[in-house]
C-alpha cells in the first residue's frame, strides 16, 4: 500500500510539473505541513506551513505560516481556536513580480461528526486581515470528509479518500471572494501521522485555477494522557 501511495504522489508531482510548463502556470503546486498537537486534554497547538508555487517548484506564489491555541469544548471535539497568520505573497502584476506581506488574526470553530465510514468536519473561520495598504475581514466555511477505503476506520496503514469544499466571503464588497473544491487520496502512517496527495480547483470572480497539493499531517501530542 505504501508503494501504491508513493507512486500516486510521484505521478501527481509529475503531472503538476507537466501542466505548469505546458499551460503557462495554469496549474500550480502547494506543499503543506499541518500540526495539531495536544498540550493537555483540552488545549491544543495548531501550526502549519504552506509553500505555494505558480508551477511545480521554484516560482514562489505564496508562503503561509499559521499558528494558534485551541480549546476543546467537549472531549476531542468542538474546538475553538485563536490564531495568527503571516503571509508572504509574490504575485505577477503586469508580468512583473511584486511582494506583499499580510498579517492575519483569525478565530475558528471546528466540529466533527461520524456517520459509518464518513468522518465529517465543519470549520467556521473569521479572519481579520492586515494588508500593507488595507484592512479586510473575511468569513470562511469548509465542509470536509475523510473516508477509509482499505479499512473500516482511519487506522494505521489505511488508504482513504479525502474531499472538501470551502467558500470565502468578504464582509465588505465584493462579498464573494473564492471557492475551493478538493479531492485526494491519503495514507495513515500511524495514529499520529498521515499524508495526502490531491487536486484543488480554486474559483474566483475572474479566474479559475488548479493546484496539485501534497500535505503532511502531524498530531503527535505533548502529553501521554
Amino acid at each position: 500500500m505504501k508503494k501504491i501511495f508513493t507512486k500516486l504522489v510521484f505521478t501527481l508531482f509529475c503531472l503538476g510539473a507537466t501542466f505548469s510548463f505546458a499551460q503557462k502556470n495554469d496549474v500550480g503546486a502547494w506543499y503543506m505541513y499541518f500540526g495539531n498537537n495536544k498540550i493537555n486534554k483540552k488545549l491544543n497547538w495548531h501550526n502549519e506551513i504552506q509553500y505555494r508555487n505558480f508551477d511545480a517548484i521554484g516560482d514562489l506564489e505564496q508562503l503561509l505560516i499559521r499558528t494558534g491555541i485551541g480549546y476543546d469544548l467537549t472531549e476531542n471535539n468542538n474546538n475553538v481556536l485563536l490564531g495568527y497568520g503571516f503571509i508572504l505573497s509574490r504575485p505577477y502584476v503586469n508580468g512583473e513580480k511584486k511582494e506583499n506581506i499580510e498579517h492575519r488574526i483569525f478565530q475558528q470553530f471546528i466540529t466533527k461528526q461520524k456517520f459509518g465510514r464518513f468522518n465529517l468536519q465543519h470549520r467556521y473561520r473569521l479572519e481579520e486581515r492586515f494588508l500593507q495598504d488595507d484592512f479586510r475581514m473575511r468569513f470562511r466555511y469548509m465542509l470536509g470528509v475523510n473516508i477509509p477505503i482499505t479499512q473500516k476506520e482511519m487506522l494505521p496503514k489505511a488508504l482513504y479518500a479525502s474531499a472538501y469544499n470551502e467558500i470565502f466571503l468578504n464582509l465588505n464588497s465584493p462579498t464573494f471572494d473564492r471557492n475551493r473544491v478538493y479531492g485526494a487520496l491519503g495514507y495513515v502512517i500511524n495514529k499520529n501521522m498521515r499524508i495526502e496527495a490531491g487536486y484543488m480547483n480554486q474559483i474566483q470572480e475572474n479566474k479559475n485555477r488548479g493546484q496539485i497539493q501534497i500535505g503532511f499531517y502531524n498530531n503527535i501530542p505533548f502529553t501521554k494522557n
